[in-house]
């Protein structure tokens, strides 16, 4: 990581859940969108011309707009919702099935319920057996997931074209068909997967508890915000299989469903595949629209959470309007003017300053409800107090309202949203997911453009007005969250506590729901057979040089007016001095702040003006520095990047606070499991002192031996001398890009030569690697083996291939036996590492505490099966059909392509190496495949790390007979047992 702004940004994001966090997700809108109403367009299409039952409503070609997605929108006659996109750039579909239910229409004392169904739905249906979903559409090629949040559960798949109708076939049988599927024995495993996903999320994570303590305390114990999305844990262990099946026929019909579909589609063969799956399903009881009412605070409430942290931090929240409220533009822009980005108010108050770690302001906004949210990360080495930065807060709130709103904020906050807006539909699933929740939330999918409009037209009087309306003055709740047993260092003494919880004893609403039984008038339990896989053409990529002979990898991007470009550099932490761990990081943050040219705000507020950014980013073996820009904008971003790249100032006041930023951040990692983990699996595979070994950021005993002068000695050694190559994705083809990046052909080169690793420790025996996490919810695991270096085209890449159905997919075998047989873990997968000099083979995964010694022997027993008998036949089958097919999502958008093109840079490979690796793919056999991966993994010579609460998990451990180490946080021994 580049930036030491990480330690909330997962809780702030916090507020809807993954069924498999493993899977490709789409790019749905942040909840802070509007929801205006559209005004629906008269269609244009003749009624006989449709499939019988289906009305056109609406349509838009996006005619006389800048960001628009052209659809047509239809309704089935039992109120199924049916919105069509077209867009043939790629072979692939985009489907998203969006139901209108969400954690706000649980009934108190059933919290979690709608994600906890969300689960339930990928367990099979009538006609599709348990764990058929995931396999199904896998082997065809595709990725799918499903997403819970406090308004509405959406469920989606992106695959190749010829793969439409079986996704459909899947969808409408989960839709009417799930509850002959639903068994006490799927419902339980599913109650403890929840309940492991919950334990990795939010209870093992640092700050993982703070947004459901803030909205606990905000809203009143009716409002359905009031509890969190993933629900608590005494409500999920009431839930019972009578009440899944009340939810399921309450909200689960048609009537609450919205069916969007984009992609290369023949729109009449769809809606005609549309009415045959959905089209026999009755509609469920009618769902009306919640009330919004208004959240208002009698005075300021002041809350304490304890958690296992290391850095203090404060939150302050004030309730707003609600989602698609006229007014919501201008609180978002007055947000972002107060503590978005490095120019803000906030961030130069407690960030620049060095008196806080991480400050930021959003607004975030949901169907029933807004909130403004000041988060504060207070750095202890400032010496202040949690009550300083509540009043730094405050002070802020008066600084914007003296200091007013300029026209230049407004024209920074609308080139953001703007270039926002249009990387948000690079790929078929952002305009899909874009379309879906404007119909949902506001009636018409033609919302996104009423929003735009509204966005692009906030003036400085709207922003002036709201924030007076709506923020200044107002009461908030202010929650102080302190390490473990230091209640004192609470910004104030608690003065608001929640009643307890008024539990009804029997659901109030849908468990007498009558089964709606499905006429169907051909027979649902043939699965679709596919037509003939689309032909997927290979980006052509155009190579070209600078000045200076550094080559340049082109694609062309016509599909958004777009442009990324990457310079990438030979150097990384494998390079870093010895004893100088996290040099390359250090590097790359300052690289962030200040240049010779401008203060770190002055860039920030250059790049806000264009809507782009550049961003430097370490790597073990490669340092990059990458622009993201609309296109009408690219020649100012190029020069911004060239200015941040050449000519960093490295001043002694930034080199301070981010290093004193970066032992803060790292000593918070310390109360995190996972980056425990890795560190304890690294020092197993490559020992202690290993310049891969180490962290991207370090230990803290490395950094604090850094010097500004080891930052400018590094830098000068490697940057920009040790250019490798660049990377483009842009409208612009090789000439034209060869043009504008000559001013990097001027860089005088040198070509890296690295010294060898040296000796790395051998893995002989099992040996159990123990890091004590006192009290932790769960255990973290790792186990792992060295492995081979990356090889495009020999056994690294074969032993990829034959580790898919071991553990490098959600129905692996290891992830089945774990996760759906045992109800272990929320997730837990096998992967194949490999870089210039070494690689390493790893099983990884957070399991249930009480689970821990169970879960390290299925692990071992998973991988002694595949040692002794390999993958069987339908495994082979489904790899080489999953892997063969899914080329058609490899590169739709210009991140993939780039993705494409890193491996040709850095391994110097022909353009057309992903095409020989497809070769290989389809001559491949089975034994060979068993054979590469055999060789690699030896069961009998294994270390197995595991992080979690020694106390609890030792004596299990030793039941295995492993030989156990302890090690600390920083991977070195402790004693040997």
């Amino acid at each position: 990581m580049t930036k030491v702004f990480w330690l909330f940004s997962l809780v702030l994001l916090f507020g809807g859940c993954s069924n498999d966090s493993t899977s490709t997700t789409q790019n749905p809108l942040t909840q802070n969108d509007p929801s205006p109403t559209a005004v629906t367009q008269e269609p244009s299409q003749k009624a006989q011309e449709l499939p019988e039952g289906i009305t056109l409503v609406d349509e838009f070609d996006g005619e006389g707009e800048d960001i628009a997605i052209p659809y047509k929108k239809y309704r089935l006659e039992n109120g199924l919702t049916v919105v069509l996109h077209e867009d043939d750039s790629d072979p692939l579909v985009h489907v998203d099935v969006t139901y209108h239910v969400g954690s706000s229409r649980e009934e108190p004392g059933r919290s979690g319920f709608a994600h906890f169904f969300e689960h339930m739905m990928f367990q099979g249906s009538e006609h599709v057996d348990d764990e058929q979903h995931f396999k199904i559409v896998s082997n065809a090629g595709g990725t799918l997931n499903g997403s819970t949040n406090t308004d509405r559960t959406n469920y989606y798949q992106t695959v190749p074209a010829n793969q439409l109708e079986t996704v459909l076939w899947l969808e409408a049988d989960r839709m009417g068909f799930l509850l002959p599927a639903v068994t006490p024995e799927k419902f339980e495993n599913q109650r403890e997967t929840v309940k492991n996903e919950r334990g990795q999320r939010v209870d093992n994570q640092p700050y993982g508890r703070a947004f459901e303590t803030l909205n606990k305390h905000l809203y009143p114990e009716e409002h359905p915000y009031s509890w969190p999305v993933i629900g608590w844990i005494e409500d999920l262990n009431r839930a019972t299989l009578d009440d899944l099946k009340a939810f399921f026929l309450r909200w689960y019909g048609p009537n609450n469903a919205v069916v969007t579909i984009g992609g290369d589609i023949d729109p009449m063969r769809t809606l005609e595949l549309v009415n045959k799956y959905f089209g026999p399903i009755p509609q469920g009881p009618e769902v009306k629209p919640l009330d919004k009412p208004t959240v208002t605070l009698e005075s300021d409430r002041y809350v304490t959470l304890e958690d296992n942290i290391y850095l203090p931090a404060i939150g302050l929240i004030i309730p707003t309007v609600h989602a698609g409220h006229p007014d919501e533009p201008a609180l978002d822009a007055a947000a972002m003017i107060m503590g978005q980005g490095q120019a803000s108010l906030l961030y130069q108050r407690l960030v620049q300053t060095g008196r806080a770690v991480q400050a930021n302001v959003n607004h975030g906004c949901s169907e029933l409800s807004c909130t403004m949210s000041f988060i504060v990360i207070q750095n202890p080495q400032s010496g202040e107090t949690l009550a300083d930065m509540e009043a730094a807060i405050r002070d802020t709130l008066v600084e914007f309202a003296e200091r007013g709103v300029t026209e230049d904020d407004l024209v920074k906050f609308k080139a953001q949203y703007e270039s926002g807006r249009v990387f948000g539909l690079q790929s078929v699933a952002g305009k899909v997911s874009t379309l879906a929740y404007f119909e949902t939330f506001t009636g018409t999918p033609k919302g996104v453009s009423e929003q735009i409009e509204e966005y692009l037209g906030v003036t400085v009087d709207e922003v002036k007005r709201t924030f007076d309306e709506y923020v200044a003055g107002e009461n908030a709740v202010i929650l102080s969250i302190v390490p473990n047993g230091q209640p004192q260092m609470a910004a104030a003494e608690p003065n608001h506590e929640v009643p307890e919880r008024t539990i009804p004893d029997t659901p109030a609403d849908g468990s007498d729901l009558p089964v709606r039984p499905v006429a169907d008038t051909f027979d649902r339990s043939q699965q679709p057979v596919p037509g003939a896989n689309p032909p997927v053409e290979l980006p052509k990529v155009w190579q070209g040089e600078l000045a200076n002979g550094v080559p340049v990898l082109g694609v062309r991007n016509e599909e958004t007016p777009t442009a990324t470009v990457r310079a990438v550099f030979d150097v990384g932490s494998r390079d870093e001095p010895s004893g100088k761990a996290g040099v390359a990081s250090l590097m790359a943050n300052l690289m962030d702040e200040a240049t010779t040219e401008r203060s770190a705000a002055q860039f920030a507020e250059e790049l806000e003006k264009i809507g782009a950014t550049v961003s430097v980013s370490p790597g073990m073996y490669e340092t990059t520095v990458t622009v993201n820009t609309l296109t009408k904008n690219l020649d100012r971003a190029l020069e911004l990047m060239q200015e941040r790249l050449l000519k960093p100032a490295f001043t002694s006041e930034d080199f301070e606070r981010i290093k004193s930023q970066t032992l803060e951040g790292l000593q918070q990692q310390r109360k995190s499991p996972g980056p425990l983990a890795n560190r304890a699996a690294d020092v197993v595979l490559y020992g202690f002192d290993s310049p891969i070994s180490y962290p991207g950021s370090g230990l803290p005993s490395t950094v604090e031996a850094i010097t500004l002068e080891d930052v400018k000695s590094f830098y000068a050694d490697n940057l920009p001398a040790r250019l490798l190559g660049v990377l483009v994705s842009a409208e612009q083809g090789q000439d034209a890009m060869i043009d504008k990046l000559s001013p990097l052909g001027d860089i005088e080169t040198q070509k890296r030569e690295r010294d060898a690793l040296g000796e790395l420790p051998e893995i002989e025996g099992r040996t159990l690697y123990l890091v004590d996490k006192p009290d932790a919810a769960q255990s973290s695991l790792r186990v792992v083996q060295r492995a081979l270096p990356y090889d495009a085209f020999g056994d690294f890449y074969k032993a990829n291939l034959a580790n898919f159905p071991l553990g490098g997919t959600f129905n692996s075998r290891i992830n089945l036996n774990l996760r759906e047989d045992k109800g272990y873990t929320y997730g837990a997968r096998s992967t194949l590492g490999g870089g210039p000099e070494v690689g390493s083979y790893r099983v990884s995964s957070e399991v249930n505490r009480d689970a821990t010694a169970a879960s390290v022997q299925e692990v071992l027993s998973e991988l002694e099966a595949f040692d002794d008998n390999g993958m069987t036949a339908d495994e082979f089958d489904y790899l080489q059909n999953a892997i063969g097919q899914s080329e058609a999502l490899d590169y739709e958008t210009p991140n993939a392509k780039l993705g494409l093109l890193v491996n040709v840079l850095r391994y110097d490979l022909p353009t057309d190496y992903r095409a020989q690796q497809k070769s290989i793919l389809r001559s491949a056999e089975p034994s060979d495949l068993n054979r590469v991966l055999q060789e690699v993994i030896t069961p009998d010579d294994l270390g197995i790390v595991v992080v979690g609460d020694a106390k609890t998990i030792r004596p299990e451990l030793e039941a295995l007979q492993i030989p156990i180490v302890e090690l600390d946080a920083d991977g070195a021994r402790i004693d040997e047992k």
